[in-house]
């Protein structure tokens, strides 16, 4: 089971392995506070696709087709995922909740 939580949002036992799943850290939030059990900054999107989304919520669909020809490449990072256990949550910093990596990678991870 994937759940996705801002990183500012308290961390609950319910939360499972804790994986960040942004490039850049944060601001505002301290490693102890953040309380993150794996950050994979490599599985986020490239900085060009980083970018060129800037969080536009008409640009969606296609960030999220070009974010998932990004993740064919990074296999072993899926697995890694994958391998974490029963419930996993992507933390995220994006203040847009509806439209940012982490969704687009839950979604992936769930077709």
């Amino acid at each position: 089971m994937i759940t996705l939580k801002r990183i500012y949002e308290k961390p609950e036992k319910e939360d499972g392995t804790r994986i960040l799943v942004d490039r850049l850290w944060p601001r505002g939030i301290s490693k102890e506070e953040a309380k993150i059990d794996l950050w994979l900054k490599d599985i986020g999107p490239s900085n060009n696709l980083r970018k060129w989304f800037n969080h536009e919520d008409f640009k969606w669909e296609e960030f999220k087709q070009k974010y998932f020809e990004e993740l064919k490449d990074k296999k072993e990072l899926v697995e890694q995922i994958k391998k974490q256990g029963k419930t996993v949550t992507f933390l995220f910093g994006a203040k847009n909740i509806k439209h940012n990596n982490a969704v687009a990678l839950k979604e992936y991870f769930e077709m």
